[in-house]
């Protein structure tokens, strides 16, 4: 079963990435910035992470990058997944570069969520 890592300062958008992980029985593990989700991704192994953007503390992309930067291998290379209500065509452009493996706009579906994951599962092999 996958654990997916989902980081979302709203309740509500948690709320909802967690009932959608269900139906495709997958596990949940939330956080609420990015700074609760580098604790968890230190403790637990993480196959996906839906990261959203703007968050306090510690924001989405400063997240990522840390990620990428500062985790021992095999975590550093975790797919991360961007979501966001911004328009995709302005964020589109410079997402590998940050460090996100995939971005997904909001609002969420069960098609495009596994969607998603179908598309990350290569890589991970």
């Amino acid at each position: 079963m996958r654990k997916i890592l989902i980081v979302d300062d709203i309740f509500t958008n948690r709320m909802l990435l967690r009932e959608i992980i269900k139906k495709i029985n997958a596990q949940s593990i939330e956080a609420q910035n990015g700074k609760e989700a580098i604790s968890i991704l230190r403790r637990e192994q993480i196959d996906v992470v839906f990261m959203d953007i703007e968050m306090p503390v510690m924001n989405g992309l400063e997240t990522t990058q840390y990620i990428r930067k500062h985790l021992p291998k095999p975590k550093c290379n975790v797919p991360v997944v961007a979501i966001t209500a911004h328009d995709p065509a302005e964020f589109m452009q410079n997402y590998h570069d940050i460090g996100f493996t995939q971005f997904m706009s909001k609002p969420y579906s069960i098609d495009k969520i596994e969607r998603v994951i179908a598309n990350i599962e290569p890589q991970q092999q």
